[in-house]
């Protein structure tokens, strides 16, 4: 493990640039829907949860495209919110995600039951409960998943 080590005496000086992490890039990928303008997100690390929510926001209609190496534009003009893609979002554990966004956008969504690892158990259902507290009506469907709905907005 990398570690520093600073014994006292001199001033310190400089500056570091922290490697991107999928807890802090998946949440702000997903909420490039909520604006139908350009967005760029900076220190994106390419690894494959990220490429698989960048598929996933790709089938929902979202112009994307790596600028550098760690950096992705995302344009969400065009979106439909009733299709997402049920093997991309079996990808990641990450693509309920998208969920919120889109109810605070379009006052809709569909979702599929969202896939992953399985290192634990981790419910859906404090997302569920924030949903019906906004006023979301939430049903669950065996053969599809979720279907959110805001009528009067969230």
């Amino acid at each position: 493990m990398e570690k520093f080590v600073i014994e006292g005496g001199a001033p310190l000086s400089g500056s570091i640039v922290p490697a991107g992490n999928k807890n802090a890039a998946l949440p702000v990928l997903a909420a490039c829907l909520l604006t139908d303008e350009e967005v760029i997100v900076r220190n994106v690390p390419r690894i494959r949860d990220v490429d698989a929510m960048i598929g996933l926001l790709k089938g929902l209609g979202v112009e994307t495209a790596w600028r550098e190496d760690n950096v992705v534009s995302l344009r969400a003009e065009t979106v439909d919110p009733l299709a997402v893609d049920v093997q991309m979002a079996e990808r990641i554990r990450a693509s309920f995600l998208v969920a919120g966004p889109l109810l605070a956008r379009f006052g809709r969504a569909e979702m599929p039951t969202p896939g992953g690892d399985v290192i634990g158990r981790r419910r859906l259902d404090p997302h569920l409960d924030a949903f019906r507290a906004l006023g979301t009506i939430v049903s669950l469907e065996r053969r599809f998943g979720y279907r959110l709905h805001a009528p009067n907005g969230l």
